[in-house]
């Protein structure tokens, strides 16, 4: 018997393995794929770190959060500062004076904030007569944001790709974390903190996970009975709609295929992440993983790097579940699942796929930790 079988050995149910082992509880994880780690799982290839399920950077303002993963494993000193490609000219992300100049020639914030004041107006317009204070849709909260050359420049395509939606189908809140400076400043988030853990993020999965047994290539739903009756309490980090057999329906998500390939040349393009906005290109953006880790001179070190294309697709068996479309469908079907899930007296779901949300990492190990600030020795909190 174990105090908690854990479904899946990604994050969150990582983080809360480590966390119950702390306070002495035993802990059988389960992971249907080969290997633990879930999306942040990296593999080596000539003493590069490749981000097999895209590029992960962690990011926190929470000391509390920061300081747990870094008495893990160090991090570095990583930061996020991705270009956008838009036919032969490139632009610094987020958007902020360098984009702005690079985009209008201006040369102060006023300058700037003039352009952005005047191509929003027509929508902030449109909005007060009929009365509405906030955006529809993406299309809209785009517009409001950053105005009219910069969404059809930097957003619209993109956007359209990632999502294979129109952007006016598009909830307004995908956009709405979008960083806007009227400052030099390239570093993509306003986080405190941020960093890539020094070895890749395996290290930091082999850390949560000391201790705990895992046993890896194991579909749970297949012998769910069997694996029940092994614990007290269940922690399921799966597709909530596929614990409750799609009684109600499919959720939808969009997803993401890799073409990976190596590159005989120690620097490709110069920076970690590059956006590809064209509807033209039919990737969304190319990674070079040895930019995640080392800097500067370092990088011609090693003569050859990794790089690997984006594509999104739509969802479908088979494929990895990644980014939960949430629209008024899928919300209310995940509403019905929820409430199924409230009733449940032994099984705690959490986590991406178990809530239908996008989280970002500081986000599942912040929800964990405050999971088990709660907890008692009756575990009345869990």
């Amino acid at each position: 018997m174990y105090d908690f079988l854990i479904v899946g050995a990604g994050l969150y149910g990582a983080v809360f393995a480590c966390m119950a082992r702390r306070r002495g509880y035993r802990c059988l994880v389960l992971e249907k794929r080969k290997q633990a780690g879930g999306n942040i799982y990296c593999e080596e290839k000539d003493g590069i770190h490749i981000h097999q399920y895209g590029p992960h950077i962690f990011h926190t303002s929470n000391r509390e959060v920061w300081d747990f993963v870094n008495a893990l494993v160090p991090f570095n000193r990583y930061t996020n500062a991705p270009v956008a490609r838009s036919g032969d000219k490139l632009y610094n992300l987020p958007f902020n004076m360098n984009t702005f100049h690079q985009l209008w020639g201006v040369h102060t914030p006023a300058e700037a904030e003039a352009i952005l004041q005047e191509q929003r107006r027509e929508t902030v317009e449109k909005m007060r007569r009929e009365g509405r204070t906030e955006a529809e849709n993406l299309e809209e909260q785009a517009l409001l944001l950053a105005g009219k050359d910069i969404y059809e420049t930097l957003i619209k395509d993109y956007t359209e790709k990632q999502w294979g939606r129109p952007c006016r189908e598009l909830p307004a809140f995908i956009i709405k974390r979008l960083p806007l400076r009227l400052c030099f400043d390239n570093n993509y988030f306003n986080d405190l903190y941020q960093g890539i853990p020094e070895g890749g993020y395996n290290r930091l999965t082999d850390a949560l996970l000391e201790g705990v047994d895992v046993l890896t290539d194991t579909d749970y739903l297949e012998r769910r009975e069997h694996w029940n009756a092994q614990a007290s309490k269940i922690v399921y980090t799966g597709r909530i709609d596929e614990f409750y057999d799609f009684r109600f329906g499919h959720l939808e998500y969009r997803t993401v295929c890799f073409e990976e390939e190596k590159l005989m040349t120690p620097n490709f393009q110069g920076n970690a992440v590059v956006n590809y906005t064209d509807r033209s290109v039919p990737y969304t953006r190319i990674i070079e993983h040895k930019h995640f880790e080392v800097f500067g001179e370092e990088v011609y070190r090693n003569p050859v790097t990794y790089v690997s294309r984006e594509y999104p697709v739509e969802w479908k068996e088979g494929l990895e579940p990644y980014y939960p479309i949430n629209d008024e469908r899928n919300n209310r079907i995940y509403r019905k699942y929820r409430e199924l899930a409230q009733k449940e007296k032994n099984v705690i779901f959490g986590g991406r796929l178990a809530e239908y949300q996008y989280y970002d990492m500081h986000h599942i190990v912040e929800k964990v930790l405050n999971l088990w600030k709660h907890e008692g020795d009756d575990q009345k909190g869990l």
